[in-house]
């Protein structure tokens, strides 16, 4: 995990040694400090010699001098390696997330990915800074530290065999249970950061309904249980500062009282005892350094974890293995990588279960159908009978648990995923627009297409009059999700967007659910002018938008229930003749 981790670095490796360095040279000269102190003590004010004391203290002045140079220039190297680390580390997370399938998102969930990409990379970002300058310093300091204080007085340094073990029983105590409470904490963030990002996205909702108060009391749920964990936590953090206050001041009264009697009896100098004294200070101190350390290391276990089951997680929808090789290579044989160019559709046996879904809960089972390049293909059916579940397998959002899907005669496995999608245009159940102008939402679906012909586009998905009675027209700005208009003009904007793709395949679920009927038939009209050679697959709720497709697919509980035109439907389906009724259509219609 932590090689995993570290070659997040890349170019910035080379600070990791500079650090090395410069905190070498930094321990030295702190090192140094208390020796001259106690020459100056035991020699310059011993023989009241003023010159000696001037010159030495200059020496440390300009040792001083040396370390604040060596500390601050550590500190901008480790700041530029954490720094760099962190972006570095953002950027693979961000890149598997983009790379996942639905499920493998359904799996982590989107509130527990955002903690991961930002808390979990901040806390990892944190301890690598606090390595490169405490956990650097502390085991220099220490060694040298001790070194110094035996050579200074061998006896008197038994203390240490005392004071350090005591220590670190104590700090190790209070660590062992630190990993699973930060875990818990780390958790608990997720769940708060999925209320608020919920409540955001909802907020029209939740004020329509009055739901305020509900809203503030699950809000207030997370947030209580969050603090709670984080309580746990520092509590257990805690009790190290008095641990180790306690070993440290009785380690330095124990350190004078025996000290000061060899000054007294044995003719240790004075100075002597003063540099002892500040040498055990640093040596209490560099270990209490790696109890912080540790600490933030507990913490930093629990986040590294979870950044890594990101990493490692397997993305369950990828091209096969030599496909994107041959779609890359230059002058590479075409034919070896096939691309959507007709349009044509064909389940073979076709089931689909949910990866999360219990073994034999299948969503559509069995699927036989096969659809003609330029037909218009209506899906209906209730609630939950796999309409969406159907479509999402022709693009690989998903992938068959059984059977095949295949375009053009081609299994869609055996496409590059870019390729498959390239030839696939799909206006989603659930409208989604991005921050930025209209314009830029619009050229998703082609990223070069002129002015004209992003407007042409708006104009076939009934999009144009709306847009331009905005007075920044094609470059109003939308705030994220497209919430700034309304959901019919969400919906013809997402179809301009699809239309502009110029697509062989077009998959509209459900997706002129929120325009009124005239409009709906005006882009229908568009769809037959304008894509008459587009295979377009419709999930609809409304008869009156499938009763001029080619063919209607009824599905019932995951299972195709019966394929035909309207007249056909009606005269020979029960469950088709029944969703008419219930739209007061009657056989008449």
């Amino acid at each position: 995990m932590i090689k995993k981790l570290l070659a997040q670095l890349g170019p910035y490796k080379k600070y990791l040694f500079y650090c090395v360095f410069l905190m070498t040279g930094d321990v030295i000269c702190v090192m140094m400090m208390p020796m001259l102190m106690s020459r100056i003590v035991d020699v310059g004010i011993a023989n009241k010699d003023l010159g000696y004391i001037w010159k030495v203290g200059l020496e440390m002045a300009g040792i001083a001098c040396l370390a604040i140079g060596f500390g601050s220039a550590n500190s901008w190297f480790s700041a530029k390696a954490s720094q760099g680390f962190a972006a570095n580390l953002r950027t693979s997370l961000f890149d598997k997330i983009l790379s996942f399938s639905f499920s493998n998102i359904d799996q982590f969930s989107a509130p527990s990915l955002v903690t991961r990409l930002t808390s979990d990379v901040t806390q990892l970002q944190n301890t690598l800074l606090m390595c490169l300058r405490m956990l650097l310093r502390a085991p220099l300091m220490l060694i040298a530290a001790i070194f110094f204080a035996v050579s200074i007085n061998a006896r008197l340094s038994m203390i240490m065999l005392v004071a350090i073990p005591a220590l670190v029983l104590g700090i190790w105590f209070v660590l062992r249970s630190a990993e699973r409470l930060f875990t818990a904490m780390q958790t608990k963030i997720d769940g708060l950061n999925g209320t608020v990002q919920e409540n955001l996205i909802a907020v029209r909702v939740v004020k329509a309904y009055v739901r305020e108060p509900f809203e503030k009391l699950k809000f207030k749920k997370s947030n209580d249980e969050l603090t709670t964990a984080a309580i746990n936590a520092g509590n257990l953090i805690s009790m190290m500062m008095p641990l180790m206050m306690f070993v440290m001041n009785a380690t330095m009264i124990a350190a004078i009282w025996f000290g000061g009697k060899m000054v007294v009896y044995d003719g240790m100098g004075t100075g002597a005892l003063m540099s002892f004294l500040s040498y055990l200070t640093e040596i209490l101190m560099s270990v209490m350094m790696f109890s912080f350390i540790f600490v933030m290391f507990a913490r930093a276990e629990a986040c590294a974890k979870r950044v890594t089951e990101v990493l490692d997680a397997k993305v369950d929808i990828t091209d096969k293995a030599g496909l994107a090789a041959a779609g890359a290579s230059a002058g590479g044989a075409a034919s070896a990588v096939p691309h959507v160019t007709r349009g044509s559709i064909e389940f073979r046996g076709a089931s689909f279960r949910y990866p999360t879904a219990t073994k034999g809960q299948n969503v559509l089972s069995d699927i036989n159908l096969k659809i003609e390049p330029g037909e218009f293909i209506a899906i209906v059916g209730g609630t939950g009978s796999g309409k969406t579940s159907l479509v999402s397998l022709v693009p690989r959002l998903y992938d068959a648990s059984s059977g095949s899907v295949l375009v053009d005669g081609v299994d869609v496995r055996d496409y590059r995923i870019a390729d498959l999608r390239a030839g696939i245009g799909m206006v989603l159940q659930k409208n989604v627009l991005f921050s930025g102008s209209i314009e830029d939402n619009l050229r998703w679906g082609d990223k070069n297409a002129s002015y004209e012909k992003v407007r042409a586009a708006a104009t076939q998905a009934q999009a144009d009059d709306f847009v331009m009675s905005f007075p920044d027209k094609y470059a109003t700005e939308l705030g994220q999700g497209g919430v700034n208009v309304s959901g019919g003009q969400k919906q013809r904007l997402c179809i301009a967007r699809a239309m502009l793709k110029d697509p062989r395949i077009l998959i509209l679920d459900d997706s002129t659910s929120a325009v009124d009927t005239a409009t709906e038939t005006k882009i229908r009209g568009a769809f037959s002018r304008e894509l008459k050679n587009t295979t377009i697959l419709m999930i609809a709720q409304r008869i009156s938008s499938v009763r001029d497709a080619d063919r209607i697919v009824v599905l019932d509980n995951g299972r195709i229930a019966g394929v035909g035109t309207h007249d056909e439907l009606l005269k020979d389906n029960a469950i088709y003749r029944e969703i008419c009724f219930s739209q007061q259509e009657g056989l008449s219609a």
